[in-house]
């Protein structure tokens, strides 16, 4: 397949899960894709998966630092962008009273706030008509026990969602956000521990990672 032929993307935390899902699939539609990831060893696994198809880069999404070196890289690396996708995220399973202010403080740096700095960094490099999604969750509406801060950081994104559509209109930027439920997948702060699996059993199906 060729569909994607021609095409540019960034995938922040294309490492592993959902992220490294949507690499493949762009590389098999004749994509050039630039990932990132912060565990190197993570970034070599998918160096030595992917090969010479991808660009792989260390950066880690809760540093302002590196976020504003991704937007040289990619510059450096691949130039204008057709498509941005803003997968990193973090989750703790914890409920209301037992939540730090480290943890609290945590989701909303890796969920929203360097979210937003990404996709400022890097929205002039996509070209018009270009696309911007990010990955959201079910779980930002509808309250549910221990994911209270959680949902709360991806209500945040769906925010900055929304108020990205509206001010890259003009350059005719689409953006949009992916809601999940539940994917037995690893990320920054969870891994499906069986604690996790039995958490995620009594409350449903609303719930994402």
């Amino acid at each position: 397949m060729n569909e994607y032929a021609g095409k540019k993307a960034v995938v922040t935390g294309g490492t592993q899960g959902m992220g490294l899902a949507m690499v493949k699939a762009l590389l098999d539609g004749g994509a050039e894709v630039l990932l990132t990831g912060r565990d190197e060893k993570k970034l070599a696994a998918a160096r030595t998966e992917l090969g010479s198809k991808a660009h792989v880069v260390r950066s880690d999404a809760a540093s302002m630092p590196d976020i504003d070196a991704l937007g040289a890289q990619v510059e450096e690396r691949i130039g204008g962008i057709d498509a941005l996708f803003v997968n990193h995220g973090y989750a703790r399973m914890e409920p209301f009273d037992e939540v730090s202010e480290a943890s609290y403080d945590r989701h909303f740096d890796v969920n929203a706030r360097c979210a937003f700095f990404a996709v400022r960094r890097l929205a002039p490099l996509v070209r018009d008509g270009g696309s911007i999604v990010f990955t959201g969750s079910v779980a930002d509406e509808g309250g549910s026990p221990g994911m209270i801060v959680y949902s709360a950081s991806k209500a945040a994104l769906w925010s900055f969602v929304q108020g990205f559509a509206a001010e890259l209109l003009p350059s005719g930027i689409r953006v949009n956000a992916v809601s999940p439920g539940f994917i037995e997948t690893p990320s920054m702060g969870v891994d499906a521990s069986e604690e996790w699996r039995a958490g995620f059993s009594k409350l449903g199906d609303e719930i994402a990672p």
